[in-house]
């Protein structure tokens, strides 16, 4: 069956369950499921993970993420970005200089209210369901951590791009919208492209097109996501019974935290946390 990672290159106008979707069908393997939602104007950098990989979304759904956005000042609209219904129009005679400075103030840790056309759920509706029948509800605001934001180019008179080095959770159309604000003139996203998340970069993706017809021989292990952890190789085969088993397995004089555990044949058995002298399984990788 298969079982890993795929890095696709989102294409603009899809969905990212649309991508996942399409390579069910293509890999006929029915566990498929993406990191970090990208919305159909994005493109750019989706972590897909196939068969026993799926396990290991949770974990990457949490990491830093990074975009190249295009912003556009004098606009203010309904979804905070250039497909939506404009609002508002003023001039906007931003310098470069005038911009870099209020990006600074937009770097560090922030607070953001979601935007109304997001899954984010407000008393059991998602809010871009209330959206849709012209409705506005009160968000409360949402901590996140903007690591880095540098003004790339000036592309037209209003026009700016900008990367964005973010915690999970941010939305990049409503720091566009929110940088906007504080210039005075409105803002809003005209482009976003993902650069990195879960780790992996936009050099290691492929086309959509590419990884249908390479299949599973573009798969990557998945014990590539967690390369950032030590290895640990079981010795003996009583280790690996206990480590299939699900139960602890002694291993003295170990770092604290979590490793790769490998069994005696090199195959990626699960990931464990170490600690009082014993590796104990976090997630288990082996099996269909």
């Amino acid at each position: 069956m298969a079982s890993g990672i795929l890095i696709i290159d989102k294409p603009q106008g899809w969905t990212s369950m649309d991508v996942c979707a399409k390579l069910r069908g293509a890999l006929h393997e029915r566990r498929v499921g993406h990191a970090g939602t990208l919305d159909p104007m994005a493109t750019g950098v989706l972590p897909v993970f196939v068969g026993s990989a799926t396990r290991a979304v949770s974990f990457a759904e949490s990491g830093d993420k990074e975009y190249i956005a295009g912003l556009r000042l004098g606009i203010t609209t309904n979804t905070q970005d250039t497909t939506g219904e404009i609002l508002e129009r003023r001039e906007a005679s931003v310098t470069p200089e005038e911009l870099g400075a209020v990006l600074r103030r937009f770097t560090g840790p922030i607070l953001q209210v979601p935007p109304m056309y997001s899954a984010v759920k407000i008393g059991g509706q998602k809010l871009y369901q209330l959206a849709r029948k012209g409705l506005e509800v009160e968000r409360p605001p949402r901590p996140v951590t903007i690591h880095a934001l540098e003004l790339l180019e000036q592309t037209g008179p209003e026009d700016f791009t900008i990367r964005v080095r973010c915690s999970k959770g941010t939305y990049v159309r409503t720091l566009c919208h929110d940088i906007g604000a504080a210039l005075g003139c409105g803002g809003a996203m005209s482009s976003l492209r993902r650069t990195m998340a879960a780790g992996f970069t936009i050099a290691q993706a492929v086309t959509l097109e590419e990884a249908l017809a390479g299949g599973e021989g573009l798969l990557l292990p998945v014990d590539r996501f967690f390369d950032s952890y030590p290895a640990y190789t079981l010795t003996s085969d009583l280790q690996e019974k206990r480590c299939r088993n699900g139960n602890p397995v002694e291993a003295a004089g170990l770092q604290a935290g979590l490793w790769r555990v490998y069994g005696r044949d090199g195959t990626f058995l699960c990931l464990s946390r170490w600690e009082d002298g014993a590796l104990r399984p976090v997630k288990t990788f082996f099996g269909g």
